[in-house]
């Protein structure tokens, strides 16, 4: 009798997420090829999920692994690195129990359905940061923050930012102006309503005003635009089947529908009091991340997104790609939006990168006010998928810039089972004019992991440094450049 082997389709990426990953405390890094720039001080900091197995079971979705953050101090002595998980509460005990403890996003509670009622979730901690003078931010999307030391990582617990009661929810996505140091942000709680509260901090993290704002019916919001006068919030045509949540038949994905005839809702507030300036309504689509958004002179707010032209596609793609092995073909592309802040109507939307790409970031420096956070822009930054790959098996293998000014994109293709995360734009501290760009590189050909430093404005030439990482970084989400 013969058998069938039946050949795996994983592709390279996947061997990335296959183990959970391995700590490593501060150590130097070798430089590979080229040198540090001299300007190059500060640290680069990313956030992901790193853990993604437990006693023999896998996380039902890429949201659901356990975060660890790796950090990258660049000093006039050279590169060190250092990759802690966060110590939460949650990992602490599923660590001893050596097997899961709680639901997530994609994964019920353990047991009997009976049991699930009213169980507490796992806070993952696994999104994204928030470099604050005295304390890193571990952020994630469904309550308060870890706070973590910004040279060792070590977990320092919950914090509260003063005015997080009652496990308020605080977003990975903030946003911060660096001409008035305001930090803002926000969280979706569920209870007797659906509600949007919103946050403004002082330059410290400390919220200083919040409001809640209650919305028709539950949706994904996970990110927002900042203005010089506004947040802007697109909140996609979706709903929530809560019953079968709450009884534990369904997990807060599986709970969620798509539903395009409700439409996209613009909403609009006032950063000075957040209070709403406009409600309106556009196409239906979904988005997870905004690039950046400005006021133009003639009032109107420019942004621009990755937009998905629905939501179950790139949800059930990334609930594969905890697998190790995705089928589910998915497309989000660059669009820029124009919009009538005072009414809420889209008045111009354009496709301007038609390739597959994901993670659009700006000029986010916080010295010099460097920054373009709600301020005129002329570069977004992606993860892009180049045109030679599989794109329904493949991870992103490019990072790419779009010049808004010449209405080009210039990529960087790292080559064949090279995956690149989210680029992070660095300012040169020596040169103004003088950018970086900072990608952490998984390499499925020798199977490790790199930090690749780009000429921002040469990003079709060879890296001007590659570093060496004690052990492989898994796939992350979101980090941010915290200058010297």
């Amino acid at each position: 009798m013969h058998t069938i082997t039946k050949k795996s389709t994983k592709k390279a990426w996947a061997n990335a997420i296959a183990e959970p990953a391995k700590e490593f405390p501060l150590t130097q890094l070798s430089i590979l090829s080229g040198e540090i720039p001299e300007g190059l001080r500060g640290t680069l900091y990313r956030n992901g999920p790193a853990r993604l197995e437990r006693g023999g079971e896998r996380v039902g979705h890429w949201f659901d692994g356990d975060g660890a953050i790796l950090g990258v101090h660049f000093t006039d002595a050279g590169a060190s690195g250092i990759y802690r998980y966060v110590q939460t509460a949650e990992y602490q005990a599923e660590t001893q129990a050596d097997k899961f403890l709680y639901g997530v996003y994609g994964m019920h509670t353990p047991g009997p359905i009976w049991k699930r009622w009213g169980q507490q979730i796992k806070n993952a901690a696994n999104t994204s940061v928030l470099a604050l003078p005295d304390k890193l931010l571990a952020l994630w999307e469904a309550t308060n923050p870890y706070a973590l030391d910004l040279q060792t990582l070590e977990t320092k617990g919950l914090d509260d930012l003063g005015a997080l009661d009652n496990g308020l929810p605080y977003s990975a996505h903030y946003k911060r102006d660096s001409q008035t140091g305001e930090i803002f942000n926000f969280g979706i709680s569920i209870g007797s309503s659906v509600q949007l509260n919103l946050y403004k901090s002082d330059r410290t993290g400390k919220i200083i005003q919040k409001t809640a704002f209650k919305l028709d019916r539950y949706s994904i919001m996970h990110d927002f635009v900042l203005t010089q006068r506004y947040l802007v919030f697109f909140m996609p045509p979706m709903r929530m089947k809560m019953l079968p949540m709450m009884l534990g038949l369904n997990t807060f994905s599986e709970s969620l529908l798509w539903e395009p005839q409700l439409g996209t809702q613009v909403l609009i507030f006032d950063r000075e009091n957040l209070s709403l300036v406009s409600r309106g309504e556009t196409d239906p689509w979904f988005n997870w991340h905004f690039g950046n958004g400005y006021e133009d002179q003639d009032g109107s707010v420019i942004l621009d997104m990755v937009r998905y032209s629905d939501f179950h596609q790139t949800n059930e793609y990334l609930r594969e790609f905890a697998s190790g092995e995705t089928h589910t073909v998915t497309k989000g592309t660059l669009w820029q939006v124009r919009l009538n802040p005072q009414t809420g109507k889209v008045t111009e939307t354009q496709e301007v990168v038609k390739q597959k790409c994901e993670f659009p970031v700006v000029q986010r420096c916080l010295r010099r006010q460097a920054t373009q956070v709600g301020q005129p822009w002329r570069y977004t930054y992606i993860l892009l998928m180049p045109q030679r790959t599989d794109t329904d098996k493949e991870s992103f293998s490019a990072i790419a810039r779009f010049d808004y000014k010449t209405e080009t994109l210039t990529e960087a293709d790292l080559g064949e089972n090279r995956y690149p995360s989210e680029p992070i734009h660095a300012q040169d501290a020596q040169n103004p004019e003088q950018g970086w760009l900072l990608t952490v590189v998984y390499d499925g050909n020798s199977h490790s992991s790199e930090v690749w430093i780009f000429d921002s404005d040469r990003l079709d030439a060879e890296p001007v440094c590659k570093l060496g990482l004690p052990s492989v970084i898994p796939h992350s989400f979101h980090g941010t450049w915290n200058p010297a």
